[in-house]
């Protein structure tokens, strides 16, 4: 193994840690046997698709056999393996881009499978389109629908695990990618360039024609958009910002720094600190009308509690949660944070119902 291999390999599992990629929804076998790959000198991507390939063989004899419930999980495991093949590439490339495709049609295959009514969908914007997965929970009623989305390289159905979670509580969840992310992205090339409170918007006014309750969770740098259409949309009934600055910058390290560029589409550094400057979320300018919700990890490398105030001196109802010993947008407690992001919008959610929004009855998702 060369050191400059090797000095990347670390640095991807500083970006991913076990802990994340469990959180993504990789299976934890995949995870040691990613670990063995790796040191042995295999480059990430590589490792990570052949185990993604792994998991879809198992699927596929599965779903031959009639194993659905099997099926549908080794697909899942198989999209794991492949968003986390490709997030060792930070630029477009055709071979990120193969990967995601492979993500999204493992994705695919799984919702084919799932008890659950989910489906892809595609809005209109700025010249392109904005992808996401609309799951909705197998029941009669449903109490209303969270907006999830991550931050500059987690994106879409790579949270289903909080889509698992809400749908558990009757909420159903749109998976989306916005500007700057996954295939609205890689496809569509919407750039983060845009005016992003007004994409997020788009699955807004989407998930706000069912006449049910709206809530939107952004992760990460996602946190920032969430608030932010938060501010700007009187449709979104309660928010979740998950391990977001309220003023974005430039970090340090390689990684992130491509990545940001990435989501602009340019690597101009110029351009981007005045696109994060436009991004930023000032509580002067910006009100949270509806209730808030901040998530806040005190061993987050990235985020300090400091970078999250802004948005609570932005919100009238406003709750903040920290974890101690947190890692960056909680990874570490992720069941835990699932569980009590989930109660929370559900509590919020059905207060909006009772307070004159409707339910989304099961003969309204076919229309």
């Amino acid at each position: 193994m060369t050191a400059e291999i090797t000095v990347e390999t670390a640095a991807h599992w500083r970006a991913m840690p076990a802990t994340r990629l469990l959180d993504g929804g990789m299976d934890y076998a995949d995870i040691v046997l990613l670990e063995r790959a790796t040191r042995d000198g295999v480059a990430w991507d590589v490792a990570a698709e052949r185990l993604g390939n792994l998991r879809l063989e198992v699927a596929e004899a599965a779903r031959k056999g009639g194993h659905t419930v099997t099926a549908r999980n080794a697909f899942r495991a198989a999209a794991a393996d492949f968003v986390f093949a490709q997030m060792a590439i930070n630029a477009d490339t055709e071979r990120k881009r193969d990967l995601y495709e492979g993500f999204s049609a493992a994705v695919g295959a799984a919702a084919a499978l799932s008890p659950a009514s989910m489906h892809k969908i595609e809005l209109p914007f700025a010249g392109g389109r904005l992808v996401g997965w609309h799951v909705i929970p197998d029941r009669s009623t449903v109490l209303g629908t969270v907006i999830v989305f991550g931050g500059q390289s987690g994106w879409g159905a790579t949270y289903l695990r909080y889509a698992d979670a809400l749908a558990a509580r009757g909420l159903a969840t749109i998976l989306a990618e916005g500007p700057g992310q996954g295939e609205t992205r890689l496809r569509y090339r919407v750039h983060l360039d845009v005016d992003v409170a007004a994409a997020y918007g788009e699955f807004v006014h989407y998930t706000a024609e069912s006449g049910t309750p709206v809530g939107i969770w952004g992760n990460s740098v996602g946190g920032l958009f969430a608030a932010l259409t938060a501010a700007r949309n009187d449709h979104i009934d309660a928010c979740c910002v998950n391990g977001a600055f309220a003023t974005p910058r430039l970090l340090s390290f390689r990684t992130f720094r491509e990545q940001a560029a990435a989501m602009l589409g340019t690597s101009d550094e110029t351009a981007i600190e005045r696109n994060f400057r436009r991004l930023a979320f000032d509580p002067v300018k910006e009100q949270i009308r509806c209730p808030l919700l901040v998530l806040h990890g005190g061993a987050d490398p990235l985020v300090s509690l400091e970078d999250q105030q802004p948005f609570l001196d932005g919100a009238d109802d406003a709750m903040l949660q920290v974890w101690d010993d947190g890692e960056h947008t909680i990874y570490n407690h992720a069941d835990e944070r699932n569980d009590l992001v989930a109660d929370w919008f559900a509590d919020r959610l059905t207060t909006s119902s009772r307070d004159g929004m409707g339910t989304m009855e099961l003969a309204d998702r076919e229309r």
